[in-house]
């Protein structure tokens, strides 16, 4: 079995990697010139960016990128499967979720069809935020409508349209995940990092589904393997739902803190997003985030994909959170 994951230098691809790895599966790598292999580079086979690792069947480096629709001929050559995780949640200018979500999904989706490629499944990683948060605390489901509120979720939402209409040639997979955390995120880092400093932002009581990054990679295997998945979205969560001081208060407990919470007022929120990219370039807080922090409630409910597909979560959250920063520790970013 031969699968192409694009992002797989990214928090997601690299544990979806390394887990196809696990079940016999050789992995071909999109990675950009750019890109940072440090996830990758002790696996067993990979080789150079610049050329296919011919000595393993293992693990296959392909230099290329999804906005650059000439990169990918030879990328998705040969392959059975394709894991579409390249996307980018934060950008400069609103212009790159698009460029980059959509028509980076585009390009791969339109290089397939092109040029004859079989595919047992192609699995496109979506968002919650493509979707948008719940707008009467009920969980939203794949029959919801899609209402998203950032550029980050319009994106995404527009990614999956593209799929959708090619699900009749192509059999195809959308996984809608909520927040991600483990081993590797950078986002939820942050506030493991200021709860370990003593203090947190605070905008009132909010929401959340959750799913720990080996639930979340279990359950996008198990859609990709699975003949009733075939033109199927599907929420992967925990299953439960969190709320915000729930989730500084289990941070809190690894460090032994009893964190202060620094209000934001919802008007200064903007304000806060636009600090953020300055104090954090790059990081979680940013003005698209913004527009979706100011929704109190997102949540989603994974009842289908246990019903279809038999998926359950293994990770609770305070077993993951103790994970996560035992990690941090030891690969010392806290």
């Amino acid at each position: 079995m031969k699968a192409l994951v694009t992002g797989a230098t990214g928090f997601i691809g690299s544990h979806l990697v390394e887990a196809l790895l696990s079940r016999g599966y050789s992995v071909r790598c999109l990675v950009r010139a750019s890109s940072n292999l440090r996830w990758l580079e002790s696996l067993p086979g990979s080789g150079s960016a610049d050329a296919p690792s011919l000595g393993s069947p293992s693990v296959e480096l392909f230099r290329g990128d999804c906005e650059e629709i000439e990169s990918l001929k030879e990328a998705v050559k040969g392959c059975e499967y394709v894991f579409h995780v390249a996307g980018v949640t934060k950008a400069r200018q609103n212009d790159e979720f698009f460029s980059v979500n959509a028509g980076g999904t585009e390009n791969l989706i339109h290089t397939i069809l092109n040029n004859g490629v079989e595919l047992k499944r192609f699995v496109l990683l979506s968002s919650l935020a493509a979707v948008g948060p719940s707008l009467n605390g009920t969980p939203v489901n794949e029959e919801t409508e899609p209402r998203p509120v950032s550029f980050y979720g319009k994106s995404k939402l527009e990614a999956e349209m593209i799929v959708a209409k090619v699900k009749d040639r192509i059999p195809t997979t959308i996984i809608r995940p909520p927040a991600v955390y483990g081993p590797r995120d950078r986002d939820l880092y942050l506030f493991f990092k200021l709860i370990k400093s003593g203090f947190y932002p605070y905008w009132g009581r909010a929401y959340y589904s959750l799913i720990y990054i080996d639930d979340l990679i279990n359950g996008i295997i198990l859609s990709a393997e699975s003949e009733g998945a075939v033109g199927k979205v599907f929420f992967i969560s925990d299953m439960e739902v969190h709320t915000n001081e729930e989730i500084a208060a289990e941070i809190a407990r690894i460090f032994e803190k009893q964190p202060a919470r620094v209000r934001v007022p919802k008007g200064m929120m903007t304000l806060f997003g636009l600090v953020g990219e300055r104090l954090f370039p790059g990081g979680i807080i940013n003005r698209d985030k913004v527009r979706e922090l100011r929704h109190a409630c997102w949540v989603c409910d994974s009842t289908l994909v246990n019903r279809e597909l038999g998926y359950n979560p293994s990770v609770r959250l305070r077993e993951g959170v103790r994970w996560t920063a035992d990690w941090y520790r030891i690969n010392r970013w806290l």
